[in-house]
């Protein structure tokens, strides 16, 4: 699934997270935003969400050697573009981008730790991270709290992009859920043209 033209200033490649599918609103709504603002994003499925659509019935996410070889295999028919997704998508991501020779990485919710378990994050690859990123968490994520990752020691290149009072789908209590993502949309545009541009130059 591809939106934005072909001549487009960056790719972006991304993923959807373990309980919805590549266009889930969350996703459409991302997809579309970026590229009205000049990135041409691409979106593909894990083996267990295309079983899921075919069969109709809920499937638990694939072992993580399958999400890491269907991610490695989306990356390699865009070459060079820039990786991410939400929440798992963005996860797998992280872990295969250097080896991809990704531009940037873009994370929409990172699950730095399972909800309740912030004694146990799941950081050790963002430590010696190479590809430049750029992570869009809310402060109030169960997943991982500003105040829980601003203690990690992660790799220089990881920068923020905060949503006050967020959850992990970027939403705030009380307000209509895409207002703090047109809050979020231009940084992640930019960051990934600027990356991009640094890396083709």
């Amino acid at each position: 699934m591809e939106d934005g033209a072909d001549g487009a200033k960056a790719t972006l490649v991304l993923a959807h997270g373990a309980g919805a599918p590549m266009d889930s609103p969350f996703m459409n709504w991302w997809a579309a935003a970026l590229a009205v603002r000049g990135l041409h994003v691409v979106r593909f499925e894990f083996p267990y969400m295309r079983q899921r659509r075919a069969s109709g019935g809920r499937r638990p996410p694939d072992r993580e050697p399958v999400l890491l070889e269907t991610w490695r295999a989306a990356a390699g028919a865009w070459p060079g573009a820039a990786v991410g997704g939400k929440s798992m998508g963005g996860r797998i991501a992280s872990m295969i981008a250097d080896e991809a020779g990704a531009s940037a990485l873009v994370c929409l919710g990172y699950p730095f730790h399972a909800p309740g378990r912030p004694e146990t994050p799941r950081i050790a690859h963002l430590r010696d991270l190479a590809t430049p990123a750029l992570i869009v968490q809310g402060t109030n994520d169960p997943f991982g709290r500003r105040e829980e990752i601003e203690s990690y020691e992660l790799a220089p290149g990881i920068s923020f992009a905060w949503v006050e009072g967020g959850n992990h789908d970027l939403e705030r209590r009380g307000e209509a859920r895409e207002a703090a993502w047109l809050a979020s949309v231009e940084p992640v545009a930019r960051f990934v043209i600027e990356r991009t541009a640094e890396a083709t130059a």
